[in-house]
């Protein structure tokens, strides 16, 4: 049974000029890409099959990421249903320099897990052990958009 933590994934992809809007900072579409790839990445370690997009709760962008700078990608599942699984996706500006970091998108996905025959296929439970899984799992419900509840 995979708990929280198991499904903590961060990743940076440094933003290129091909990745840019017109106004030299990270379109948002790459953006959204990265989160959804990432999230997928951590739904599959809590179900142990594929899992693909059913649902994008939201997608708060607070600032740019600019051109130059790193994105990085937080994602980790902190609820499951019988096939469903609830992640919670954050994006950062970081500067490869200095390491800074802010904050620039969130949001809430949810993936299904399929087998191979690309059916609903039921996921295991998500255990909470130790306080890191509670922390995450807390943190997640508590800023969850009302209709995903």
């Amino acid at each position: 049974m995979p708990s929280v933590s198991d499904t903590y994934i961060e990743n940076r992809q440094r933003v290129q000029p091909t990745h840019t809007n017109n106004y030299a900072s990270a379109h948002g579409g790459n953006v959204v890409k990265w989160m959804d790839e990432i999230g997928a990445m951590s739904a599959m370690r809590a179900a142990g099959e594929t899992c693909v997009t059913a649902k994008i709760n939201g997608l708060d962008f607070k600032r740019p990421v600019p051109q130059g700078d790193t994105c990085v990608i937080e994602s980790y599942v902190y609820a499951v249903g019988r096939t469903s699984l609830r992640t919670r996706i954050r994006a950062y500006r970081e500067s490869p320099r200095t390491g800074e970091r802010e904050l620039t998108t969130e949001s809430y996905f949810v993936f299904v897990a399929v087998n191979a025959d690309g059916n609903p296929t039921p996921v295991p439970e998500l255990e909470i052990t130790g306080e890191r899984c509670r922390e995450l799992r807390d943190e997640a419900l508590a800023a969850e958009p009302d209709e995903d509840r």
